[in-house]
């Protein structure tokens, strides 16, 4: 009996372990952590395949399609068919394109495409990934508004959006003209995000939130795909689930029987009919109220899926289900957010609205957006008097501005827009305070300045302060702590602690508070995530898991073993990676079989885009933790048969050869990483560790003052270089790097204990011991940090 067999693993996830060995392909990307060498790069992937659940005894619902709905429900398919969601992807024709093809040119980065018609069908001249320019056939629509791009098939079965796109507003506000989706950028037919290249493969990246019903079925063999779907756009089961129950339902009651009034009897997998009458006016604050709380999360969750920055983890979607089920939602990262929540690279609604005092009170979705014409429900400031009395807000006595201005009205302040994809601006749904203060003391945006460009941070403050008295809307915000332990400022930890400890932040932020603290490894930081393993949020418990990356063995167990069997499976994957380096021995014979089928679900996850080089380097990390070297070879050579440029795969396979002392074969990869990326800072840095092992010091110190120079909010290669550069007599030169890095970052421990002995040695005791005290302040449990303020204060009483 083979071990699968033993542990019950059906048949699939057989096949997925074989294809790990023959044909592996996945997402996403983390790299392995060697001596002082790290990267973490995890690329956004969006993927799912929707399909119905299976109740015991009964057929599983099926896909009828929205012209099948539309006969019962014509007012709602009369709102919906002018919706975006409608007209999110249509066949190319006369009523669909709204770009120019007759004979249009355009030119970008000295390249000319032309548009136009010919034998009645829509074309375009564009220069292919061998750079030579070919005539393309227009397949369907992509979007609408602002913008709408253009699918080209290529065989394969892939579908490729053109990345020149047609601007649909109106000529009075810059529209109706052919324009670049990477203004000022050339882009090479070899990189990835060139339009015909992989990153930019609609199966892959765009397919399931604009198609409904839709099976990606991506032949890993073959590296094709025979993507199907039952509507081509987002139609009524891409919300609701598969409807063949609810026309089974709808003719009952046709035939007299009544209604059951329910989801559950009305044959819908998810009922999404919004509570109108749910909301209390509140005289004294002037906000209303939920009268009783919302039975479900359902809305929320359904909208969640497309509505999310998030990766899949399995395909497999099932309606009604928690979306971490399917889908792994990106915290409040460094990459995707500021400091304090605001989005920075295009983060969809999902990460904001759950930082907002509205989700918190009970608001959902459709409180504020008609799900089916997708319009608000009202216009301008009317939309928040539905719960926000306008005596007490819509005035200048609250935004201090003119009634009809810009400043008053409420989604200027408290949903600023940051614009994606050139002309679409997406507003923020935290529904924060303007916080100006915050901009003074982090760098974050702010709704204020966004305004009046000509002002500065400091003179938006002050107004404030002005309007609202000292201390209005002034208050400790999370975003000071991120910030603070991003930049490793003394006592960050502390505040991360107690961000977590207090319920009134959002779990959103508690969670993130907890992934943070990975780099402050100590017991008392155990006992706080395992404190968070039983949180009864999932994002919680997620945020606890993350932070075990920094911590020993047995802290790994003892706080990540419980969640194994986990009842969501985004968290079953998580633990199962957070145990990955666990030596089998200590885990217990109870644990084993846990781990052993959550890492099948952890390879699963990776192939669910098992077209994507990322995935494969996120298989190679996990074998190499678990000390597979076989595997985790074979899963990066796989990342670079699917993309031989693939930088990150280049740069961990060389450190999987460190690992098994070869670096003679490592280094190739690492050359071939900078011919490729010259400019890439864990190369070079790579590449010096490298020849220090070597003992070519004097030539790894340029890669290491490379690796500084290009990344220099990295504190770790800093400190690297300031060593490298005393270990060759170059103290003088060391101790200046090594200061910058401490005022950069004044809370880190090593750059701290490398100045204070440095100092030390040169005979600088009176600065050594300033450097020493601050270290022990740290952490003042640090006996090694003590014993050495105990023997500078020695030298200096000498």
């Amino acid at each position: 009996m083979g071990l699968y067999d033993f542990l019950g693993v059906n048949s699939e996830a057989r096949d997925s372990q074989w294809f790990l060995r023959h044909s592996l392909r996945g997402q996403g990307v983390t790299c392995i952590r060697g001596m002082a060498h790290v990267l973490a790069l995890v690329l956004f992937i969006v993927q799912f395949a929707g399909c119905g659940s299976k109740k015991e005894g009964a057929t599983a619902p099926a896909y009828v399609g929205a012209k099948v709905c539309a006969q019962c429900h014509a007012q709602e398919e009369t709102l919906w068919s002018r919706s975006d969601h409608a007209l999110a992807m249509q066949e190319a024709n006369d009523e669909t394109v709204l770009g120019d093809f007759q004979d249009a040119p355009f030119t970008h980065d000295g390249i000319t495409y032309k548009f136009f018609k010919k034998g009645g069908e829509f074309h375009v001249r564009a220069k292919g990934q061998d750079g030579k320019a070919s005539d393309y056939e227009i397949a369907y629509t992509f979007g609408v508004a602002p913008l709408q791009q253009y699918l080209i098939p290529f065989p394969g079965g892939r579908y490729q959006p053109l990345r020149i796109a047609w601007d649909s507003r109106p000529t009075d506000r810059g529209g109706q003209r052919w324009f670049s989706l990477y203004p000022g950028q050339t882009i090479p037919p070899e990189d990835p995000l060139h339009w015909t290249g992989r990153n930019q493969t609609w199966n892959f990246m765009c397919a399931d939130c604009h198609s409904t019903n839709l099976k990606k079925q991506y032949d890993r063999q073959q590296d094709g795909y025979a993507t199907t779907w039952t509507d081509l756009n987002v139609s009524c089961e891409a919300c609701h689930g598969p409807g063949s129950r609810h026309v089974e339902w709808g003719s009952i009651t046709e035939a007299g029987r009544p209604s059951a009034g329910s989801s559950d009897g009305n044959g819908l997998t998810v009922d999404l009919r919004a509570d109108r009458d749910a909301w209390v006016p509140n005289s004294a604050t002037g906000i209303a109220r939920r009268a009783k709380p919302l039975a479900s999360d359902a809305e929320f969750q359904t909208c969640a899926r497309c509505h999310a920055r998030r990766s899949v983890i399995h395909e497999d979607y099932v309606h009604g289900k928690p979306l971490l089920d399917t889908h792994l939602p990106v915290l409040l990262e460094d990459r995707v957010y500021h400091a304090d929540g605001q989005i920075k690279e295009e983060a969809y609604e999902y990460g904001s609205f759950l930082q907002s005092k509205m989700s918190r009170a009970g608001v959902t979705c459709s409180d504020c957006h008609e799900p089916h014409a997708l319009t608000v429900r009202a216009e301008g400031n009317a939309l928040c008097a539905q719960c926000h009395l306008p005596s007490k807000f819509d005035g200048p006595q609250h935004h201090f501005h003119k009634p009809d201005s810009t400043g008053g009205r409420c989604v200027e302040c408290h949903m600023p827009a940051r614009p994606y994809m050139v002309v679409d601006p997406r507003r923020d749904h935290s529904f924060r305070i303007p916080r100006p203060d915050l901009t003074v003391k982090l760098g974050t945006p702010n709704a204020c300045t966004q305004c009046h460009r000509d002002r500065s941070p400091q003179w938006a403050a002050v107004k404030v302060t002005r309007w609202y008295g000292e201390g209005r809307r002034m208050e400790f915000h999370f975003g000071e702590v991120f910030h603070a332990a991003r930049t490793r400022l003394p006592k960050a930890d502390k505040g991360l602690i107690a961000i977590f400890n207090d319920p009134s932040h959002p779990g959103i932020a508690r969670a993130t508070a907890l992934a943070e603290l990975r780099d402050f490894p100590a017991p008392q930081v155990v006992a706080v995530l395992a404190q968070g393993a039983a949180n009864a949020d999932p994002l919680v418990r997620i945020g606890a898991l993350r932070g075990l990356q920094g911590m020993d063995p047995a802290s790994r167990v003892s706080v990540a073993s419980a969640l194994l069997n986990d009842p969501i499976r985004a968290v079953r994957i998580e633990a199962a990676r957070a145990l990955a380096a666990v030596p089998r021995g200590v885990l217990s014979q109870e644990q084993q079989p846990a781990l052993n089928l959550a890492s099948v679900e952890y390879i699963n996850a990776q192939l669910a885009n098992a077209e994507m080089p990322g995935s494969h380097v996120n298989l190679g990390v996990f074998y190499a933790e678990r000390g597979e070297w076989d595997n985790a070879e074979f899963a990066y050579r796989t990342a670079l048969r699917l993309a031989p440029s693939f930088v990150p795969a280049l740069i961990n396979l060389a450190d999987l050869y460190r690992l098994q002392n070869q670096d003679d074969k490592g280094m190739p990869f690492l050359d071939e990483a900078l011919a490729k990326e010259p400019d890439n800072a864990t190369a070079h840095h790579a590449l010096g560790l490298m020849l220090v092992r070597q003992g070519r010091a004097e030539e790894a110190l340029t890669h290491f003052e490379q690796a500084s120079r290009l990344e220099p909010g990295d504190v770790r290669y800093r400190y690297v270089y300031g060593v490298a550069l005393h270990s060759l007599g170059r103290t003088d030169r060391a101790l200046g790097v090594l200061e910058g890095a401490a005022t950069r970052h004044p809370g880190d421990p090593q750059v701290l204990q490398a100045l204070a002995t440095m100092h030390r040695d040169a005979g600088h005791y009176a600065t050594a011991m300033r450097y020493a005290e601050r270290l022990v302040a740290l952490n003042p449990e640090d006996r090694a940090a003590r014993n050495l303020m105990a023997e500078l204060r020695a030298m200096q009483d000498r």
